[in-house]
């Protein structure tokens, strides 16, 4: 009797095993994750927290899960080969980024994961103006899904996994930008009141010398 329902518990988990594999081979090659914002900014104004890993960290939402992680920078720390490297507790664990290609509108990254599990992907940061004084962002994920992989995948669904914090930095990104484009257009704006009022002085001046003066 024993012996039976040992041999039963060994087959449903032999079915299961069997099973999981069937679901893994139906699975798609690459894992693919993006999420997109529309921000009242130009490329350009996105462009530098892109190209320049120091200002990349302002708003990457993994920051802050670990405050004391160790974090290196290549020298310059943008640009195309520039890298940066971090060190963390369990949550943001331990990596390697690297520009592979960095043109108005779009930086492409090389993600190197080596802890808690090797893997490599490749990070893009598409910067699309409007024509409205808009511009839309999109921040996109793409591995190469190996079979283990790909059985990871049957358990777990990463775009509802990665998409919130992808969303969380985008949306951080977002004030860094607007803040920066608001503080821009006011201290344009101070500086042309500047120059009118130098040029309305300066045509006072040109007034006051053309006028004869009366004994």
């Amino acid at each position: 009797m024993a012996k039976k329902i040992l041999l039963g518990v060994v087959g449903i988990v032999v079915l299961a095993i069997v099973g999981v594999l069937g679901m893994a081979s139906t699975q798609p090659d690459t894992i693919h994750v993006e999420r997109s914002v529309t921000m009242n900014a130009s490329a350009a104004d996105v462009f530098p927290y892109a190209n320049d890993f120091e200002m990349f960290m302002a708003w990457i939402p993994w920051t802050e899960l670990d405050p004391d992680q160790k974090v290196e920078f290549s020298d310059p720390a943008s640009g195309v080969g520039a890298w940066y490297t971090w060190q963390g507790n369990d949550q943001v664990g331990k990596g390697r980024m690297e520009i592979l290609s960095a043109e108005p509108g779009k930086v492409v990254d090389k993600l190197e994961f080596i802890e808690p599990f090797p893997s490599v992907a490749e990070a893009t940061l598409l910067m699309k103006d409007t024509g409205t004084d808009q511009v839309q962002v999109t921040w996109s994920f793409e591995q190469q899904a190996d079979f283990p992989t790909k059985v990871m995948c049957v358990f777990m669904d990463m775009d509802a996994m990665m998409g919130p914090d992808f969303e969380k930095g985008l949306n951080k990104l977002q004030a860094l930008v607007e803040s920066d484009v608001a503080a821009r257009k006011v201290a344009e704006a101070e500086a042309k009141a500047a120059q009118e009022a130098a040029a309305e002085a300066a045509a006072e001046e040109d007034v006051d010398e053309l006028v004869p003066v009366k004994r």
